[in-house]
């Protein structure tokens, strides 16, 4: 869109701190941020980005390149914040939520100008506090990893992180969580918070069996598949079990620096096993018409424990099966339409046991039904109501 304002006034802004990126595999604040301009406009602010990111990530070149402030939409804009190179180091880290609330206050008044009345609320889902100090009439911390518990996976101090969620905590109005483990740690430090989980998009895997087959595929079928980062949340041992009972597995998605970097390649090279690498997230209806069972293979450990994986739901949305490792977030889904495992033994035989049913319509429905119970539309209207915001 070519506009520089959104529908409606400054009163009715959502500011909404973003901790994870716009761009590729639309993650938990995009979707979120997206669903909650169903009920009035909506601003998503960027991690910060700095010189040295497009060194560090090729792939985010184009945010320092691009405009800074986009309108994609009647009610959703997008801004991208430059700050100081290095700005994760001590003491340079100091500087980056100054510098953010700036730009960001710069930004809603070119989308609104005029008298600078409350928003109608800020949303981080940062640890650090970019905006608080924003004037708004509702600050809602919502937490959407334990990064706590991930700080060494992360490679931040441990102390810093604590000491900033800390502050978030005692500045919001409301706090919301994705996982019902971060909502008993916060509750043990005297902060109550609201248990409002990841969600799915079943709109967008309604037509999957209708996609395009990919060509860089051969696998014969049935197949199993990853889609997603690998990365050390990822529990690798599990693929090899899977790998090593001669099913078909199919990776699809990047793959982290150094992680188990010999073990994976070897994976990888087995005749029935095939990696694409990083692909487009509007090519992933196309691998998943591939699939017959979604794999969500998390190591058990504090991190994982807090999460609430999008992978699973989005599976389902596509009327496939799943297999994943009982963390808390799948056991609270409740149902007996994914099936858990823990060991490499048991989740192989898990897969090998998914992959002899049948592909049936009846089945299928079943599954994407579920799924359109966990919608990000259905998550939003939680979200609204600790924003004490009307629907449209």
């Amino acid at each position: 869109m070519t506009t520089s304002t959104l529908e409606g006034s400054r009163g009715d802004l959502i500011v909404y701190f973003s901790g994870s990126r716009w761009d590729g595999p639309p993650g938990h604040d995009r979707n979120m941020a997206s669903a909650l301009s169903r009920f009035t406009p909506v601003l998503f602010v960027e991690p910060p980005v700095s010189a040295l990111t497009s060194l560090k990530r090729p792939e985010l070149g184009s945010l320092m390149d691009g405009p800074r402030l986009r309108v994609l939409s009647p009610r959703l804009a997008h801004l991208v914040t430059p700050v100081v190179p290095g700005h994760s180091r001590p003491g340079l880290h100091r500087l980056v939520p100054p510098m953010v609330r700036r730009a960001t206050s710069r930004a809603v008044s070119q989308l609104f100008p005029g008298p600078a009345t409350p928003l109608a609320a800020v949303v981080s889902s940062r640890v650090e506090d970019p905006g608080f100090d924003m004037p708004a009439r509702r600050r809602l911390f919502y937490a959407t990893d334990d990064l706590v518990a991930g700080a060494g996976m992360l490679g931040l101090p441990r102390e810093r992180l604590l000491a900033e969620e800390t502050r978030s905590l005692r500045r919001a109005d409301a706090v919301a969580v994705v996982s019902e483990s971060l909502q008993k740690r916060y509750a043990g430090d005297g902060f109550p918070s609201e248990f409002v989980p990841n969600g799915c998009r079943p709109d967008l895997y309604a037509s999957v069996d209708e996609a395009p087959l990919p060509t860089d595929v051969a696998l014969e079928g049935p197949i199993a598949g990853l889609l997603g980062h690998v990365n050390d949340r990822i529990d690798l041992s599990l693929l090899e079990a899977v790998a090593d009972t001669g099913a078909s597995l199919l990776i699809v998605g990047p793959v982290a620096p150094g992680y188990h970097a010999d073990r994976f390649t070897a994976l990888t090279q087995r005749a029935n096993v095939c990696w694409t690498g990083p692909k487009p997230h509007t090519d992933m209806p196309s691998y998943l018409r591939l699939i017959d069972v979604g794999l969500t293979p998390y190591a058990d450990n504090e991190f994982n424990r807090a999460s609430f994986p999008l992978k699973t739901l989005e599976y389902l949305a596509a009327g496939r099966g799943g297999v994943a490792t009982p963390l808390p977030a799948v056991t609270w889904l409740g149902t007996d339409l994914v099936t858990l495992a823990s060991t490499p033994s048991a989740f192989a035989a898990a897969v090998r046991a998914e992959l002899a049913v049948p592909r049936t319509p009846a089945l299928a429905e079943a599954r994407r039904a579920f799924a359109q119970k966990h919608s990000w539309d259905r998550r939003a209207a939680q979200l609204a109501d600790l924003l004490h915001l009307d629907a449209a």
